[in-house]
């Protein structure tokens, strides 16, 4: 089997963004074309990474909307909703329609609009992602962070400030990436002194409300030589669910889809996680950087913040982790986290990183939906 290219990515400001949904994935998709020298004809397979543009702004038919908008007609066009692991199930769905040899030129954009909602309305329809039992008990995403977090530092005698140190790293790495939301480093203090969100966890241990779009184009390996010299290959990809309820978990500071996810990837990849040498996770609260660093096998179980200490997951440490700022600096627009996640690998193996750039020809990207309920895992090599 052909082995799927990416030969084209790009990523809007993320932030506050004074446009809709439908003007951030254009502008998105228009820059992955022009970064691949692809004409909007050429596109066989469109999807779209999305959430909730209907809860958010009333906007539903997106991606026949967004063919229009790119003139890539008739395209076939769809929608993936997968939660906030959307942009994940994106890149697993375009991966597929190139793999299976249905497509050989397949563009996935991600986006989401959500600043122009209230803190309060943003959560409320984030948090309908979970069990309807425990949504009708006012249970939302940062309060199942704050529980997993205090089972975490008291099961592995953790300090409160490791999580801290996940902040600052993230926003020192968002400072040299001009897609981020927030380009300023904050310091331990900060962190450790902003309001209580959900105790342990305080403002700075959360990713912001963002608007934003990224886009990626696929296509078979020998097609991709007749564009480029400069590609990345996804060589493993897997995605996994694990329960709804958080408390059915045997444990709930393991994430099965992360574990079950990347063990699909890896033996697709046939590599091991000491291969991948950057790696983007779904920072959506500092704690699930810690959980996910060790369900992918990179450090060993309540091991994850000892790396952290130690500066192993530093720019310039043996196991870089969220280049990109992550999305606690980067920002995190439902729809289109898990695409600029892939983005960053991308750009890292293509040495087209600027002042983030690290020494990486095996990358890896995990998007996680929910509280873990859904994961996407995918592994990359540079041509």
């Amino acid at each position: 089997m052909d082995r799927v290219a990416i030969i084209g990515a790009s990523m809007t400001q993320f932030g506050q963004r004074d446009a809709w949904i439908r003007e951030l994935l254009a502008e998105a998709g228009q820059a992955a074309l022009a970064d691949a020298d692809v004409s909007p004809d050429e596109i066989e397979h469109l999807y779209v990474s999305n959430m909730a543009s209907g809860e958010f702004e009333g906007q539903t038919g997106v991606p026949n909307a967004l063919a229009h908008d790119l003139a890539a007609m008739p395209a076939y066009t769809a929608r993936i909703d997968q939660t906030s692991s959307s942009g994940g199930a994106g890149v697993y769905a375009a991966w597929q329609s190139v793999a299976s040899g249905a497509s050989d030129m397949t563009m996935l954009v991600g986006g989401e609009k959500m600043t122009h909602r209230s803190t309060a309305e943003s959560t409320d329809v984030i948090a309908s992602l979970t069990h309807p039992v425990e949504y009708k008990h006012g249970v939302t995403l940062p309060s199942f962070a704050g529980l997993t977090a205090r089972l975490y530092l008291d099961t592995y005698d953790a300090p409160r400030e490791s999580l801290g140190k996940v902040a600052v790293k993230n926003h020192k790495n968002g400072v040299d990436n001009p897609h981020a939301q927030f380009r300023k480093e904050v310091d331990l203090d900060t962190v450790l002194d902003s309001p209580v969100v959900a105790d342990p966890l305080r403002l700075y241990d959360f990713c912001p409300i963002t608007d934003g779009s990224a886009a990626l184009v696929f296509c078979p390996e020998s097609v991709a030589r007749e564009y480029t010299d400069d590609y990345a290959v996804i060589s493993g990809i897997g995605g996994a669910t694990d329960t709804h309820v958080v408390h059915e978990r045997a444990d709930p500071t393991t994430m099965g889809g992360v574990v079950n996810s990347s063990e699909i990837a890896y033996e697709m990849a046939d590599l091991e996680p000491d291969d991948i040498e950057v790696a983007e996770l779904h920072d959506m609260f500092t704690i699930l950087e810690f959980l996910q660093s060790e369900d992918l096998g990179f450090f060993e179980k309540g091991e994850g913040w000892k790396a952290v200490e130690e500066g192993v997951t530093d720019r310039d440490g043996d196991l870089p982790i969220n280049t990109s700022g992550g999305l606690k600096s980067k920002g995190h627009p439902l729809g289109a986290s898990g695409v600029a996640q892939v983005y960053e690998i991308y750009k890292q193996l293509s040495g087209d990183a600027g002042e983030r750039q690290v020494d990486a020809d095996v990358g890896l990207a995990c998007n996680v939906g929910g509280f873990g309920n859904c994961v996407t895992t995918t592994i990359m090599e540079s041509r």
